[in-house]
């Protein structure tokens, strides 16, 4: 073995190492979760992702309405549109008002800062946009963001070892912020495309709040495997992004907007649940859709059949 070798094996020893305590603990996590759940049953959070409602053009406030008015336990917002709200004369303390009103939780939040990045100073100011996320999450009483690998292409490739330590600046950022940051894979993205690549970011990051933003839609069109979920527990699955996808159009080639409602394609959705349950996980379940026929709904009416059909297929799980 030549020392390029030496060297690979060594990293490869140390990953698995590393990885088999944390998945270990987080095992040990969902073990005594499943103790606690026979004391005190646990349960889902039903959460609204605002991009379901997104085509219907309503601003922030209105899609907090939506949200409250259908029977969700909590939402998901997009920074943009919280921005656009603020932009027009609106106050964030308003937004949280209405928030509690509802008696709704702001379980996470779309963003897209460039905190990935390999230029330094595209990444110093993707970090600066997270600061200003995270404070207005944090006005509105929200506990987490999502951290895609925004501004990642495969002309300019981030290694992995460089991406979870990013990952670990931007946590040490949600730390001062009190908000965390979870990773986020897309599927199919050249830095962060797959289940096994997020995982290893998070856990290489070696920070004890890094977490897993998955989807059951990135899942499948980065070709991974479901059953990953077995081996993660309630620390890593914090909040997930329910949604369903036809056969038709082919992984290769199906896009975000072919979405659909859990329970009306062909992903093992019940499976997934099931999952969930066996490592003793319970993540807010946020409706995230991109189908513009649903946009064409009234909103009320689409977030309503949402929530029935995320309902109806963890009920049958």
């Amino acid at each position: 073995m030549n020392r390029i070798d030496s060297d690979s094996e060594m990293k490869r020893r140390t990953f698995l190492t590393g990885s088999g305590l944390a998945l270990g603990t987080l095992a040990a996590s969902g073990a005594v979760n499943s103790l606690k759940a026979e004391e005190k049953p646990m349960s889902f959070k039903y959460c609204l992702n605002m991009s379901t409602i997104r085509g219907q053009e309503l601003d922030a406030a209105e899609e907090i309405e939506v949200a409250g008015k259908a029977g969700y336990d909590s939402i998901e917002p997009w920074f943009r549109k919280i921005n656009e709200y603020v932009e027009k004369g609106g106050k964030l303390s308003d937004l949280k008002k209405r928030i509690d009103d509802y008696g709704l939780t702001v379980e996470s939040a779309i963003g897209f800062a460039k905190w990935v990045v390999n230029d330094p100073e595209e990444r110093a100011a993707g970090l600066e946009e997270a600061k200003r996320d995270m404070d207005t999450i944090a006005q509105l009483g929200g506990k987490r963001i999502a951290a895609p690998p925004a501004g990642g292409n495969a002309e300019d490739p981030i290694s992995l070892d460089d991406a979870a330590d990013r990952y670990r600046i931007l946590l040490e950022l949600g730390d001062e912020m009190g908000v965390v940051p979870q990773v986020e894979m897309w599927g199919g993205h050249p830095t962060i495309g797959t289940v096994e690549k997020a995982l290893y970011v998070a856990i290489r990051s070696g920070h004890p709040k890094a977490c897993f933003l998955g989807d059951v839609y990135h899942t499948y069109k980065g070709g991974c495997s479901f059953e990953s979920i077995l081996l993660l527990g309630p620390q890593a699955l914090q909040s997930y992004h329910m949604n369903d996808y036809p056969s038709d159009p082919p992984r290769e080639t199906i896009k975000d907007k072919d979405r659909v409602f859990p329970g009306d394609g062909v992903a093992p959705i019940h499976q997934i649940i099931r999952n969930f349950k066996a490592v003793g996980a319970y993540p807010a379940l946020s409706l995230e859709l991109f189908n513009s026929s649903y946009w064409e709904m009234p909103a009320l009416e689409c977030a309503k059949v949402g929530l029935e059909k995320m309902k109806s297929v963890v009920e049958s799980a």
